[in-house]
């Protein structure tokens, strides 16, 4: 029997900025005072890195997942969100809720261990930290279910990499969103490695953008060291979002620099020419170009830039250590349950023993 056609499809990728800082795109709006803000956060952000895995170094904190190389994402992406939408993280989206006005001391404390990192306000509408893999993407769903049933025009964001598209929770979170048209623009940020698993061994399509398709929403593929690209496609689909139009699937396309945490070592499962290629596409390096050849940044202003972050950066990781160094370890049963349980109510009273013991002891 002769088989009928019932769709065609095809999957587009977004560039704006190629690798020297040109602008594909002869039309598109300049606006300096963001850029040049936008410049500024990736720097923040680069030298956040530094610091924390610096301080990770010393024994001074906890295990961090770096974000180099990830920048043009995180603050593109977030320089498309208006004050009334959601952020909804994985676990290295520094970038995010430092552009939201989070504290870079609050995300000290946060990896040196304090459940006070996580205190984050309400009106800053950005989730916690979320370190299981994909669950998130199941609470930017439900947030953004919530906004449609109450007649709010705002949009979510969730970011993820490109390991959690194997995860129901991915899924079960695009398939919902497109049946409830709820406005949630799913961002995957695909670094390459799903910690040490590469895309072919990852996924088998072309895209990871095609998988929008099945679930009936548009899907884009991004150059996502191309600041103007993440920023353009966030935006477009941002406002379509709000204006009941749905669900959309980002898949950007960038290269993890650093290890998956400090907890890794990447040297066992890819090569250093292949980090080398990347590195040429830096996408600071990229908006830097850009920026001078439009003289919206001056020669040497980098460096100044620089100095200024760093020491900024001095005071809040300063800050966040005072702040830790009067934590008491009983803390961490405070923010599981409303009514701890049983078991846990016991461990608590022998860490509050045990700490009685050597307050005792001290003053022996």
């Amino acid at each position: 029997m002769p088989k009928k056609t019932l769709h065609h499809f095809s999957i587009e990728r977004l560039n704006i900025l190629d690798p020297e800082g040109v602008l594909l795109e002869a039309d598109f709006p300049i606006q300096p005072k963001l850029l040049r803000h936008m410049f500024v956060q990736m720097l923040t952000l680069r030298e956040f890195d530094v610091k924390a895995i610096s301080l990770q170094r010393q024994g001074r904190m906890g295990t961090y997942a770096s974000a180099a190389g990830q920048e043009a994402i995180h603050i593109g992406s977030a320089a498309a969100l208006r004050e009334e939408d959601w952020a909804v993280p994985c676990f290295r989206e520094q970038g995010v809720y430092l552009y939201r006005g989070i504290p870079a001391k609050t995300l000290f404390v946060f990896f040196m261990g304090s459940e006070e990192g996580n205190r984050i306000p309400r009106e800053q509408r950005t989730l916690p930290y979320c370190v299981p893999c994909a669950t998130q993407i199941l609470h930017a769903v439900g947030i953004g279910q919530a906004a449609k049933i109450r007649g709010e025009s705002l949009g979510v964001v969730t970011y993820f990499g490109d390991g959690a598209t194997s995860e129901g929770d991915f899924h079960e979170g695009l398939n919902w969103a497109a049946v409830t048209q709820s406005p949630v623009v799913f961002l995957c940020q695909n670094n390459q490695f799903a910690i040490s698993t590469p895309p072919h061994l990852q996924y088998h399509g072309k895209t990871l953008a095609q998988q929008a398709l099945a679930y009936g929403m548009p899907g884009l593929q991004v150059d996502g060291n191309d600041i103007l690209a993440v920023y353009q496609a966030t935006t477009e689909a941002l406002q379509r979002a709000r204006d009941g139009g749905g669900p959309t699937l980002l898949e950007c396309m960038t290269y993890r620099m650093q290890a998956h945490t400090t907890a890794d070592d990447p040297g066992r499962y890819r090569i250093d020419s292949e980090t080398q290629i990347w590195r040429a596409k830096d996408p600071i390096n990229r908006l830097e170009r850009f920026l001078l050849h439009r003289g919206i940044l001056q020669p040497g202003e980098k460096d100044v830039l620089i100095t200024a972050i760093r020491q900024e950066l001095k005071n809040e990781s300063e800050a966040a250590e005072a702040i830790c160094t009067r934590m008491s370890p009983d803390e961490m049963f405070n923010y599981l349950y409303h009514q701890l349980p049983p078991a846990l109510k016991q461990q608590r009273d022998e860490v509050l023993m045990l700490m009685e013991i050597d307050e005792e002891s001290r003053h022996a």
